[in-house]
């Protein structure tokens, strides 16, 4: 913030400020207005009344309140609440930049407001153009089309198509010449030349993919495919279709006695086959 400071504005508030008030800041521009006593007479000479009490003590107290009423006089003249400094930023030099944007700005707003004074110094604000209109004026501006939209003119359709025909696009430079008809495939869409059905199946066949690198044959469509398994050594050996089947193991059932084994082993012939039970002693 310190290499901010700009001496040179320094010396133009300097000269604005004495040829305002009338009075001498001395060498020293933060020790001559420390105390606020020129500050506050500077805001009486650009808004009347604007410091109705100015403290011309040497306490401090007494200086930093004109300082704060310098302040808020600032903002009672129209002062924007950014462009404002705080009494300590100039009381200990906390931060003189900010006070010198703030006394810059002050003297732009007194342009604004129509103050002459010997120094040209400060920013004019801009004024503020308010512009009323009646309402048929407004009505009427909104069937203007803005600039900043684009603009229609010198627009016309001329070489398009109707809606729904194929356009072809070609190009003179590079050889390519304007279609006959609307029937017309242009290259930029492919080309159907050389194109025909030669080995497709009809809709809804299967079709054998196979390799001739690989050594797959061509086969007929009743072989199926090793990738869908294979049925080769299937047999329904031991199924029973709708009969009970009765799952028997030697390790979890119950051995009988010989005599019932021998018993059951010779009524084999008489029961069907696949079935063994055990007779019950008399």
């Amino acid at each position: 913030l310190a290499q901010k400071y700009d001496p040179q504005k320094e010396v133009e508030l300097r000269t604005w400020i004495e040829s305002v008030t009338g009075q001498q800041i001395g060498p020293d521009f933060q020790k001559g207005l420390k105390d606020g006593v020129i500050l506050c007479e500077l805001m009486n000479k650009l808004q009347p009344n604007s410091v109705r009490k100015i403290n011309r003590s040497a306490q401090n107290w007494h200086q930093l309140e004109n300082l704060s009423n310098f302040i808020k006089a600032m903002a009672s003249y129209g002062m924007n609440p950014v462009d404002l400094f705080e009494a300590n930023d100039l009381f200990e030099s906390g931060n003189l930049t900010q006070v010198q944007v703030s006394l810059l700005a002050l003297a732009g707003m007194a342009k604004t407001k129509g103050l002459q004074s010997g120094v040209d110094i400060g920013v004019k604000y801009s004024e503020k153009q308010q512009r009323n209109f009646d309402e048929a004026k407004m009505k009427a501006g909104q069937c203007v089309i803005g600039l900043q939209m684009g603009t229609n003119k010198c627009a016309s359709q001329s070489g398009m198509t109707a809606y729904g025909t194929r356009r072809h696009l070609y190009d003179p430079k590079n050889q390519i010449l304007p279609p006959m008809d609307h029937s017309t495939i242009s290259l930029q869409m492919g080309t159907n030349k050389c194109a025909s059905q030669v080995g497709m199946t009809a809709p809804g066949t299967r079709r054998h993919i196979y390799d001739a690198k690989m050594g797959t044959e061509k086969c007929d469509n009743s072989s199926m495919s090793l990738q869908m398994g294979s049925n080769q050594g299937a047999n329904q050996s031991g199924q029973v279709f709708g009969l009970g089947r009765q799952i028997y193991d030697p390790k979890y059932c119950p051995q009988g006695s010989q005599g019932e084994v021998a018993n059951a082993a010779g009524d084999v012939g008489g029961d069907p086959p696949g079935y063994h039970y055990y007779r019950e002693e008399e």
